[in-house]
């Protein structure tokens, strides 16, 4: 089973690591997140995203 997780308060908040943690050892979970907490940018646009793997987490980051 493959899981995709995201969120909008970046790849270190608590419950997204909590989440991934929980599902981890159950599923194939990928999980992409912003950088940095990005809460309340509903209205932000960007011609350029930009999504990497951070060197130090198995987490996909886009940075905006």
């Amino acid at each position: 089973m493959k899981i995709l997780i995201s969120n909008d308060d970046g790849y270190q908040a608590p419950g997204i690591v909590a989440l991934y943690e929980a599902l981890k050892t159950v599923a194939d979970v990928e999980v992409v997140a912003p950088e940095h907490n990005n809460s309340a940018k509903s209205k932000f646009t960007s011609k350029f995203v930009f999504v990497f793997r951070h060197k130090n987490s198995p987490f996909l980051l886009n940075r905006i």
